[in-house]
């Protein structure tokens, strides 16, 4: 939901009603990820997808049929060999839709979630999707909205936390009043945790190019540079923040305040060792879910001989990915980006890093 937020705010503070289509369950192939989200407003404007294509149209008129019903739906979308003109994925997976009416009489407590969504401040929305009804949204201090009683209330909030915390999206199980282990009531656990974050040092054209396709893949951005003459917001105007300090000091200072998690990237650009040497002790020493330094092989070398100096243990030092980026053969700062962005996802989720024509099996793990 968090990338049509704008306009299914638009609609709502307009008084209007929305069919808001989720993904809820996938299966193999399947193109979207629970979570992903398609609303038809008010004069059957469209926004959001949840299949890439292959479903929206039947989609589209499920979701005007919910708003006119006001009903709920869940509706399972495959592909099937037997009739090749039917409505369904032709990657061959299957995915689970929640289609709900959404409005401010259903739903007085959207507004606040969307601020929530919108400031990027931790909440989730919790549905029961199979026919017992209600929803809640959950905050680390707050709740609004109900399942039906408190028993599964009281269950659905404290796994709720859980998964935000952990930023996690999915489906949980319950009894009736909230009994583990049973499952006669699923509910569906959309987070919106804040953006992961991510860290590049070292204000030059590459990094700016890295803070653009940071941007893009969803991460808060941070530039930092000691010069003040080159870290400046003119020049990186994609950044969250441009920082003007050591980069040793800033991010023992963002560590010491909870700003690096094992969600957070962290890319060194500067390729001097009175920065990065520095840098990287720190950095190693981190939950970080990516580490990655620029430089030749040759840098590289000396820059682990620095760091063991500092006494690093191999173990810390097998963390760091350098030279940084897949081997795409880039040449120009946004083709550097590319690569290190490419490597960012390759961490983030498992991928071989191979071209997908020479692997077999799943696409989608």
């Amino acid at each position: 939901m968090r990338e049509i937020a704008a306009e299914l705010r638009r609609w709502y503070d307009a008084d209007g009603t929305v069919g808001l289509a989720t993904v809820v369950g996938v299966s193999r192939s399947a193109p979207r990820q629970p979570g992903a989200a398609m609303a038809v407003g008010p004069g059957d404007e469209v926004v959001g997808s949840v299949s890439g294509g292959c479903v929206e149209g039947a989609v589209f008129e499920l979701a005007k049929d919910v708003v006119e019903t006001g009903e709920p739906v869940l509706q399972t979308f495959g592909y099937s060999d037997d009739d090749a003109f039917a409505v369904g994925l032709t990657c061959g997976g299957e995915i689970t839709l929640y289609v709900r009416a959404v409005s401010r009489n259903r739903q007085p407590w959207l507004a606040d979630v969307l601020t929530s969504v919108q400031d990027h401040q931790p909440v989730a929305v919790a549905s029961a999707v199979d026919g017992f009804g209600g929803e809640m949204a959950v905050w680390p201090d707050r709740v609004a909205g109900s399942l039906g009683n408190e028993g599964l209330d009281a269950a659905v909030t404290d796994d709720a936390r859980g998964m935000l915390g952990q930023g996690q999206t999915g489906q949980r199980h319950y009894g009736p009043r909230g009994e583990r282990r049973r499952d006669d009531v699923t509910v569906f656990v959309q987070t919106y945790a804040p953006p992961p974050r991510l860290y590049v040092f070292g204000a030059i054209d590459f990094a700016a190019a890295v803070a653009r396709v940071g941007a893009f893949l969803g991460y808060h951005v941070t530039v930092c540079d000691a010069r003040p003459l080159f870290a400046t917001v003119k020049r990186f105007p994609e950044a969250d923040a441009v920082v003007v300090e050591w980069p040793h000091k800033f991010l023992t200072r963002a560590v010491a305040e909870g700003g690096v998690d094992d969600r957070t990237v962290i890319a060194v650009l500067t390729h001097d060792p009175k920065f990065d040497v520095p840098l990287l002790e720190v950095a190693l020493r981190t939950p970080a879910a990516y580490i990655g330094a620029m430089g030749s092989r040759r840098t590289h070398d000396d820059r682990l001989a620095r760091l063991r100096e500092r006494g690093l243990a191999e173990a810390e030092l097998s963390r760091l990915r350098s030279p940084i980026g897949l081997d795409l053969g880039a040449r120009t700062p946004e083709e550097t980006a590319v690569s290190i962005a490419a490597e960012m996802v390759q961490c983030r989720w498992g991928g071989s890093g191979r071209p997908l024509a020479s692997t077999s099996g799943a696409i989608h793990r």
